[in-house]
């Protein structure tokens, strides 16, 4: 018997839009996400977001090719600094961050397929997770997020794989730092920061270093994602480590804020700590508060 199924229709338009604009194999802008997940609701917020929303919410996106999440035990907590930080209300906070690559060029275009496919996801229940009789959990808050230009990247030696590899590397811990330039000038800060600081922090187990200019959140986001004032003015630091962050901390990281200080071109708005999650696993949630 002949098979009669007719072959489904698809949109030309996915056959027309990647004929378009750039497609270059470079990294042009992130995604972060810095969130706060609700202490009796930790495991089924990592299972949900690992397992649906890292997927749906992020990878299957246009123009986004690579991805990976970080996690802050308790262990790695004490860390974080200076102690008039601005971003994490308390410090503490946001014990799990998401960090996407996306192509150079194409950040609008991902951008609002990001945003018509979150809303979607929370039309149909899926933009958290869900507890008895599937109801939705107040199961986390953001302590940042923000899409962000790729400013450079700085490495500790030519054998370092490079940019558009490193969420791909099995590193062993990552820290972010928020740096304000207080008058603005934030092309002078990224100036400074890659020609006088990060020679003195690269070396050892840190590898990469790679630097973006946040944007703030488009006005239609949704209601949940937190704007952190000042995101106009801020660099954003990532450092990739070979080793654990706190044996390297107090050379590489503790003198930040006094550097910056001395230079006069930024301020430490926020450092913390993190290690790679071991996706799919619940590895980690019992030890992050």
């Amino acid at each position: 018997m002949t098979d009669q199924t007719e072959a489904p229709v698809v949109d030309e338009a996915y056959r027309r839009l990647p004929t378009e604009g750039p497609i270059a194999p470079d990294l042009g802008a992130a995604l972060l996400t810095w969130v706060e997940p609700t202490e009796e609701h930790v495991v089924a917020y990592n299972r949900w977001y690992e397992d649906d929303h890292f997927i749906t919410g992020a990878m299957s996106m246009p123009w986004m090719f690579s991805g990976r999440r970080f996690v802050a035990p308790t262990w790695l907590q004490p860390l974080r600094g200076p102690a008039d930080q601005t971003v994490a209300d308390p410090i503490e906070a946001g014990k799990y961050i998401a960090v996407y690559w996306v192509n150079g060029g194409r950040l609008a275009d991902h951008e609002q397929w990001s945003l018509g496919t979150n809303y979607r996801l929370h039309a149909e229940g899926r933009g958290s997770c869900r507890g008895p009789g599937n109801d939705p959990l107040e199961e986390r808050r953001h302590v940042f997020t923000a899409f962000a230009d790729h400013l450079g990247s700085s490495y500790r030696d030519d054998a370092v794989p490079r940019d558009v590899h490193t969420l791909l590397q099995p590193y062993r811990g990552m820290v972010i730092e928020m740096i304000e330039a207080p008058d603005g000038d934030r092309a002078a800060l990224d100036r400074w920061l890659a020609d006088e600081h990060l020679p003195g922090v690269l070396g050892g187990p840190v590898a990469v270093t790679v630097r973006f200019a946040p944007r703030p959140l488009p006005k239609d986001r949704l209601a949940h994602v937190k704007e952190v004032d000042g995101v106009e003015r801020m660099v954003v630091l990532l450092h990739f480590l070979e080793d654990d962050p706190r044996g390297c901390w107090d050379e590489r990281f503790a003198p930040t804020a006094e550097r910056l200080d001395a230079g006069g071109v930024g301020r430490l708005a926020i450092q913390a700590a993190f290690v790679p999650t071991i996706h799919g696993t619940d590895t980690y949630t019992d030890e992050l508060f």
